[in-house]
């Protein structure tokens, strides 16, 4: 089978990002500790865990943390830790999203770019509880099947003529993200 002198494009279907989306947020927690805090000796984030679901027209993620809170208590006279586990969910609206995906083949993942770290810790003006104000921040990527378009020919001096005309269609070539590239090509 040969193809005509005049130029062709094909369809091929192929997995690539689809979408993306990036969001840095805060959070305030109010922890309980047995006793009634004096001063906040310390406070910080451990075992993070979480993962990535679609959701709509972005990506969720749920995810947990445990916060511990070193305090003074009794005036001073005596330390101890609390700790308590937190549960979130944040929703990560996609900057970019490719419409001709396919939906029944999409993947989602999200990475932490900022681990949940506790910025500020204080006694409540109660002063039964203590409040912590945390940041995150996490990137997530939507990979699906989609259609790409190439242009055939079986003529290898057509290569020299750059000009070519998809159907009409525009390309919007600001899109593309240079970091996306991938460096080990």
């Amino acid at each position: 089978m040969s193809l005509s002198h005049k130029r062709q494009t094909r369809e091929i279907i192929t997995k690539a990002i689809c979408g993306k989306g990036r969001k840095f947020s805060t959070a305030t927690h109010t922890v309980t500790p047995p006793h009634h805090p004096t001063s906040i000796l310390g406070a910080w984030i451990i075992n993070h865990q979480y993962e990535a679901v679609a959701a709509g027209n972005g990506i969720e993620v749920i995810g947990t943390y445990d916060v511990n809170i070193w305090y003074s208590y009794d005036k001073n006279k005596q330390t101890e830790v609390a700790k308590e586990t937190v549960s979130y969910v944040e929703l990560i609206p996609l900057s970019y999203l490719d419409p001709r995906h396919r939906a029944s083949t999409v993947e989602v993942s999200a990475e932490a770019t900022q681990e949940p770290n506790c910025v500020e810790a204080g006694v409540s003006p109660g002063g039964g509880s203590v409040t912590l104000r945390v940041e995150r921040e996490f990137e997530a990527e939507l990979v699906a099947e989609t259609k790409v378009r190439v242009y055939v020919s079986d003529q290898a001096d057509d290569l020299e003529d750059k000009d070519y005309d998809f159907d009409g269609e525009s390309f919007d070539y600001d899109d593309l993200d240079p970091d996306a590239l991938d460096d080990e090509l």
